[in-house]
């Protein structure tokens, strides 16, 4: 699926761009970044999705994916 290949490759973009920063990370700050985004596309929603400088939506949408994998990784990392 395209949505799919386009989370995996903004992974990937990101991860060649900060290294992989979200290992040094924890779990809960996962938790904290996914509400965040949370609070963002609701804003977004409620502003009938005009925006000055946000990315949209959906690569709100793809962020908390990609936050969700890293919080399973640990996870299965530390079980």
């Amino acid at each position: 699926d395209s949505h799919f290949s386009g989370i995996k490759s903004l992974m990937e973009n990101k991860n060649h761009d900060y290294g992989e920063a979200w290992r040094s990370m924890r779990t809960s700050s996962f938790t904290d970044l996914i509400l965040m985004k949370i609070m963002r596309i609701k804003q977004i929603e409620e502003n009938d999705g005009q925006t000055l400088i946000s990315e949209g939506v959906a690569s709100h949408y793809m962020d908390m994916v990609n936050y969700s994998v890293f919080a399973l990784i640990q996870l299965k990392e530390k079980a």
